[in-house]
């Protein structure tokens, strides 16, 4: 007997295990007929866009992701790839507009065979939380690669992630590939001496080998599934997942070659220019670069080879079991720990540290944001010392921003180097999408 085809709606809740929330609900409509060429083939990559009450910037970065050229390349071998929004504890409309984008769009997508668009609703916040929900619940078990990428971004370049999967599939020894992340006001004509500082700074942290941007960057999916985030850090996840992977899981030294960078591969965020929001941005990542310094250094670096051999398993059952073990860890540092420019190794330091990596001309005209930096890291310390005192590890500023659409440089960016299309006009969330 033949079958006929049928539309369900599926409605899937996962609930709460362990102490851990999960997805709230999700919606999906999937069409069965016995026709064969309907059925679709496994993810090829999955793409993770980690959202926080980003309404008002979702829509653009979704409209620069998906003028990638990448999906015309993966039409062309027959692949195809998931686009999954992952919001987490927002309290506007994220979800609801990335998913409006995602259906708005892909019927007219030029290679709408080579992507599926959805959205879901974490109801915990946290992107580290939501990064463990992407990789080892939301993401297909036969995806090869991952793409990480923060919600308020913008690719101007549409070679971009083309160039950088084809990094990972052409060097065997890589494990993430990254590119060139950029601030905003790098594509100003005239800037200030604020601007100018800050672009500094960026060039001592480009200088660095094995640099891991959270913002964007592409990891073996098998890679990354060995990796659990825990449940107390809040911050610097690529910290976490750079010291795992360039060691080969603490197996050995650090090699920064598992590490790539793509060429003619870059994307473009807003700088914090306010500086308000650069100390609350500083607070936090001296909170997140604290509390890896006592997990890798202090505590897994220390576990038995047992442990160790799989830390997946390991840090996430801890999690389920004793939810209060690394900040137990963090309370204990604090406690032998006095001053508050010694919550890690080289808190002061690692700005100058950084000069050193470049050519003596630009290390004179560095010195200046080295300096700058490193006192905004002290009085950044302090703040977060007193906050870990306390007990508080879950701080997550949301500093105010002019956004892209304020920022006709950004806008009216040229196309880069070897990129012979051009750039996606930044746009800000649409507005005549209609309200649900």
């Amino acid at each position: 007997m033949g079958l006929e085809a049928h539309a369900f709606k599926v409605f899937a809740h996962l609930k709460a295990s362990g102490g851990w929330p999960r997805l709230d609900t999700v919606v999906a409509q999937i069409v069965m007929t016995s026709d064969p060429t309907n059925v679709q083939p496994s993810p090829h990559l999955s793409i993770a866009i980690f959202a926080w009450n980003e309404e008002d910037s979702i829509g653009g970065t979704l409209q620069s992701l998906l003028q990638q050229s990448l999906f015309g390349e993966l039409s062309s071998r027959q692949l195809r790839c998931d686009v999954i929004c992952v919001a987490n504890g927002c309290t506007d409309r994220t979800a609801a507009v990335a998913q409006q984008v995602f259906d708005a769009t892909h019927g007219s997508h030029p290679f709408r065979n080579a992507w599926t668009g959805r959205a879901f609703n974490i109801p915990e916040r946290g992107k580290l939380n939501a990064w463990n929900q992407f990789v080892h619940r939301l993401s297909a078990p036969d995806t090869r690669y991952f793409f990480m990428m923060d919600a308020d971004i913008m690719i101007h370049r549409t070679q971009t992630m083309w160039n950088m999967l084809g990094t990972l599939e052409n060097d065997a020894e890589a494990s993430i590939a990254v590119d060139v992340p950029r601030k905003d006001i790098s594509f100003k004509q005239r800037q200030s001496m604020g601007e100018r500082l800050s672009m500094a700074a960026s060039r001592m942290t480009l200088a660095a080998d094995g640099q891991l941007c959270g913002q964007l960057y592409c990891i073996r999916a098998e890679i990354a599934r060995k990796i659990y985030m825990p449940r107390s850090l809040s911050a610097c996840e690529d910290g976490l997942i750079k010291t795992l992977v360039c060691t080969d899981f603490l197996e050995h030294a650090a090699l920064p070659s598992r590490i790539r960078v793509a060429p003619n591969a870059e994307h473009t965020f807003e700088a914090y220019t306010a500086p308000a929001s650069i100390l609350k941005n500083q607070k936090r990542q001296i909170i997140g670069q604290t509390m890896i310094h006592v997990l890798v250094d202090q505590y897994l670096k220390t576990l038995p080879a047992k442990d160790r051999a799989d830390l997946r398993v390991f840090i996430q059952n801890k999690d389920e079991t004793d939810p209060d073990w690394f900040k137990r860890l963090i309370a204990q540092h604090l406690a032998r720990t006095r001053h508050c420019w010694a919550l890690y190794p080289d808190l002061l330091r690692n700005r100058f540290n950084r000069l050193k990596k470049l050519s003596p001309i630009q290390r004179v005209l560095c010195y200046p944001a080295a300096l700058a930096a490193s006192c905004a890291a002290l009085a950044a310390s302090y703040l977060a010392y007193r906050s870990l005192k306390r007990g508080s590890t879950d701080y997550w500023p949301k500093a105010r921003r002019l956004g892209f659409a304020q920022n006709s440089a950004v806008n009216a960016r040229s196309p880069g180097v070897g990129d012979p299309h051009p750039p996606a006009r930044v746009m800000p969330a649409p507005a005549t999408i209609p309200q649900p």
